[in-house]
């Protein structure tokens, strides 16, 4: 039998225990995919140092080398954050679905849905205080894509329809219906998007001056917080967390153990279409501020990838969204301090979901070399025990 060298030995040293890897292998992951991204800039004659400090810089994690009147990294951290709330909203909606083992691959559907109608109930609504206009565009947000993916579950469970399949064409018709009306009834002509809603009841304080300094303050960033802690005390503390697992884990099974697998499934895309409108409400009233007809925005779709690299788990996410919209925030300052343009900051962000993505098979790949070194080591004993048998 073919022994396992050093090398190997250490990688699988470090990738260590079946539990240890939940953390290596999205760390390994994102090593590959930026070993690669760093030979893509190679062959383009740039430093890749330089542009990963670029991204840094941008998005106001470590300084620029000049800011305009009224900036500073802290205005910029600011804006990183803002453009992280939906995605990490949309992170967890992802990861609730997929704790149950069931796909929600609707999140950026359910985003459009909510935010348009939080829009039209109350972006336009100036007489309203914002004492009232923000909670409720909470409240719309949360309500509209929990009643979406609800639908979704209903669909899986009465007639056993796919929920990849049934959501993917509410977002055909999400996007079509809610383009129609941007058009025709709330179309701004100078930027052919929705008219901007109220500052009563935008999710971020606009402009704010504060010290000196002109700032925008995401006011989202807070309910995401208490979400990530509600959502890892469910999977963690809960009945319901328990039975999404098992759920997951074996449908059939779970009917047999008495878990209503249908009222749970049901439930379980409610609570994830719910977070998925939170994460509407956070950009569309938040961080962009209207509506752009014909356009899905892809944070739905990446927040499948970034749950993956994230192992759905709350905590997990934090970081790989806040990864994600690292890259995503700091490529403007990519092209503009280092003449590399912003679609590379796609491909490094495609590289790093698609590595993601295929953490399983890195863990096969580690389980299968620990079993041939354990193999190896057996064999190694039995040989040893037969000379010792051989000789007495």
């Amino acid at each position: 039998m073919k022994r396992v060298n050093p090398v190997t030995r250490g990688i699988l040293f470090l990738m260590g225990d079946e539990k240890r890897q939940r953390i290596t292998i999205p760390i390994l992951a994102v090593l590959i995919s930026l070993i690669v991204s760093s030979i893509v800039l190679l062959v383009m004659g740039k430093n890749p140092f330089e542009a990963f400090a670029s991204f840094l810089q941008g998005s106001g994690v470590i300084p620029k080398r000049a800011y305009g009147a009224k900036q500073n990294m802290f205005t910029d951290f600011l804006g990183l954050v803002d453009a992280w709330t939906p995605m990490l909203f949309a992170s967890l909606a992802v990861a609730v679905a997929m704790r149950a083992g069931y796909f929600n691959i609707g999140v950026s559907g359910q985003m459009l849905l909510s935010g348009f109608i939080a829009t039209v109930a109350v972006g336009y609504a100036e007489t309203l205080p914002a004492a009232v206009a923000k909670p409720l565009v909470v409240l719309i947000g949360l309500v509209t894509g929990a009643v979406v993916a609800a639908f979704i579950g209903f669909l899986k469970t009465k007639w056993n329809i796919n929920e990849v399949v049934s959501a993917i064409m509410l977002n055909y018709i999400i996007r079509y219906v809610v383009s129609f009306f941007v058009k025709t009834a709330i179309n701004n002509p100078n930027t052919r998007q929705s008219w901007p809603v109220s500052e009563a009841s935008r999710l971020t304080l606009q402009d704010v001056e504060i010290g000196g300094l002109k700032m925008d303050i995401p006011l989202g960033i807070i309910l995401a917080v208490v979400a990530v802690i509600l959502v890892q005390f469910m999977f963690s503390k809960m009945k319901l967390g328990f039975e999404l697992r098992a759920i997951g884990g074996n449908p059939i099974a779970s009917k047999y153990a008495g878990i209503n697998v249908g009222r749970s499934t049901i439930l379980v895309m409610a609570l994830s279409g719910a977070l998925a409108g939170l994460a509407g409400v956070t950009y569309y009233l938040g961080y962009y501020g209207s509506i752009q007809p014909d356009v899905l925005i892809s944070t739905g779709f990446d927040a499948i990838a970034v749950c993956i690299l994230g192992n759905s788990n709350p905590i997990g996410i934090i970081f790989s969204s806040l990864l994600i919209s690292v890259i995503d925030k700091g490529s403007t300052y990519l092209q503009s301090s280092i003449g590399v343009r912003a679609e590379i900051a796609s491909l490094i962000t495609g590289l790093i979901l698609l590595f993601s993505a295929c953490g399983a098979f890195f863990a096969y790949l580690i389980n299968r070399s620990r079993q041939r070194e354990e193999d190896t080591k057996n064999l190694a004993a039995g040989r040893q025990a037969g000379g010792k048998e051989a000789q007495a």
